[in-house]
């Protein structure tokens, strides 16, 4: 029987983490996104909400430019790693990032967040599953069904893999900072996972994360990460992530006023489509050039009221919209 997911049902399915990440336990939360990207920020919020919802005591914070693998992490402490999209070898840092933690953590155990799961290169692949196969104690969410299955076949010998919806889920629900001024938001993606064939982007009233951030705003996280690496230097001495807390609520809440100003959504961005869901805004989100969009939407998010996914062949999925 298919099951049938909710926004309130998603986030409560969040917390059967505390299987691998108990109560009142303590972490060391790594890889938390210091840049402007407003969908990696929902996660890190997410999973910060998470662990203030659960007791969970977080010990230290270090994003991936600043944190020294080797560094001493008592045995009995969870390393935390960010969830997101980045987990594979299309954004090789991050993934290298993970891999060189958990080779030099073998004792400790270690939970990857939910990730979204791609590869072009079979020896990264063999590479990925020969470092996670080797840890006894390695916790891997996969974000959708196509990540689950591609982890599970893939990366055999992987003891411990489960499936679980986006981190962003924990901050259900959010409400809108003002009413509707305007009919729709185009917030369409310009990068490496653009899907040329089913999206326009530079149309007239089109928007991406870094188009909705000020220049002020990019200056002020520029600074930031330019502290961060002097920082490093000098030996941590500064708290970042503090800092960056602090910063980064900004840049959240700036966007949720941006996307409160819209009736409804049209997004290939992942994070645009939660977020609109998190609003309860009427939205249609377009996949990506990998199929990571319709993937997630298709594992969790058929079921949400008012939601639509422009798949691969242009179709476009259809349901009777509901009224609250």
């Amino acid at each position: 029987m298919a099951i049938t997911y909710s926004m309130d049902s998603l986030k409560e399915k969040l917390g059967e983490i505390l299987d691998v990440i108990p109560r009142h336990s303590s972490v060391v939360y790594l890889d938390y996104p210091l840049y402007g990207n407003v969908g990696d920020l929902l996660i890190m919020k997410g999973t910060e909400a998470f662990f203030k919802a659960y007791g969970i005591r977080v010990r230290e914070r270090w994003n991936a430019e600043n944190f020294i693998p080797g560094r001493n992490i008592p045995k009995n402490v969870i390393i935390v790693c960010q969830g997101g999209g980045n987990f594979g070898d299309l954004y090789p840092h991050f993934q290298q990032f993970r891999e060189r933690v958990v080779q030099h953590y073998p004792d400790n155990r270690i939970v990857i967040l939910p990730q979204s799961i791609y590869y072009e290169n079979e020896e990264n692949i063999k590479r990925t599953r020969d470092i996670l196969t080797a840890h006894q104690d390695l916790h891997l969410f996969a974000r959708e069904k196509a990540s689950f299955q591609f982890a599970a076949e893939r990366f055999e010998g992987l003891k411990n893999l489960r499936m679980m919806p986006d981190m962003a889920h924990q901050l259900w629900p959010i409400a809108p900072s003002e009413n509707p001024s305007a009919s729709v938001l185009r917030l369409i993606r310009t990068d490496k996972e653009a899907n040329s064939t089913l999206q326009t982007a530079g149309e007239p009233d089109t928007y991406d994360w870094n188009v909705i951030l000020s220049d002020k705003d990019k200056r002020g996280i520029k600074r930031l990460q330019t502290l961060n690496i002097l920082n490093k230097k000098a030996g941590n001495p500064l708290p970042i992530a503090s800092y960056w807390r602090r910063y980064s609520d900004s840049l959240v809440s700036k966007s949720i006023l941006f996307f409160s100003r819209y009736e409804s959504v049209v997004t290939s961005r992942l994070h645009g489509h939660i977020l609109s869901c998190l609003l309860q805004k009427e939205n249609v989100v377009i996949d990506n050039s990998y199929g990571k969009n319709a993937n997630y939407y298709n594992t969790w998010m058929k079921d949400i009221p008012n939601t639509k996914l422009i798949q691969k062949d242009g179709t476009k999925t259809e349901k009777p919209p509901v009224h609250a």
